[in-house]
């Protein structure tokens, strides 16, 4: 593979574990609905925005409700969490390999699903933004996430080629949206998505001391 000049992170399941805290937010909004949603179901909507979630859950389930105001609901849900819950935590080794990729001088972008509000919040806990040149959310974007935009604004923002570029992802439609951007992708392994199959992605971890195997 060519050198590494740019790493392009998703933030749920790669920097963060938000996900236990978006699912009890997404379960209160369906007991909210009144809404029996099955495990197969939410995991289908794994790597999409909410609004592209509140959108498929009301076609699914032909429901009235605006689907921005169910993201509002759930925006609402999540945020008490966030301040209420003690999950909340970094990725184990994550930080770390954070400050190595930036002690080298490699470029760092985020690329996430998540609303800004959720990215910043993120960000301003755990004291992120001194390593990243920028942070993009797929809830700025018409298409979510096997769709390959939100990965090509990355490389484009950081000004390097995508040649020079990887993305570090757990979930399969954000490998699959890495491979569509045709940028090399990682797919990390955890706990927190071993339900993802990560078949499509380039090389596979399951810690992030073996990305200091990479050429930089």
């Amino acid at each position: 593979m060519n050198t590494i000049r740019c790493v392009i992170f998703d933030m749920d399941g790669v920097i963060i574990n938000t996900e236990p805290l978006h699912k009890k937010a997404y379960y209160k909004t369906f007991e909210y609905l009144n809404l029996s949603v099955t495990e197969e179901l939410y995991h289908s909507f794994t790597g999409s925005s909410t609004i592209n979630i509140m959108q498929k859950l009301v076609s699914h389930y032909n429901l009235s409700e605006d689907p921005a105001e169910l993201v509002l609901i759930k925006r609402a849900f999540f945020n008490d969490l966030f301040k209420n819950d003690p999950d909340l935590q970094l990725i184990e080794g994550v930080e770390e390999i954070i400050k190595y990729f930036f002690t080298h001088k490699l470029t760092l972008v985020l690329a996430s699903s998540a609303s800004h509000s959720t990215i910043n919040k993120v960000f301003e806990r755990f004291n992120l933004d001194q390593y990243f040149i920028g942070k993009l959310s797929g809830a700025d974007l018409k298409k979510s996430k096997p769709h390959p935009e939100i990965f090509e604004n990355a490389a484009i923002l950081a000004k390097i080629p995508k040649e020079n570029c990887i993305v570090i992802e757990d979930s399969d439609n954000g490998v699959l949206a890495a491979n569509r951007a045709q940028i090399y992708c990682v797919g990390y392994r955890s706990e927190h998505s071993l339900l993802q199959s990560l078949a499509t992605a380039d090389m596979v971890i399951g810690s992030f001391e073996e990305l200091k195997k990479l050429p930089i």
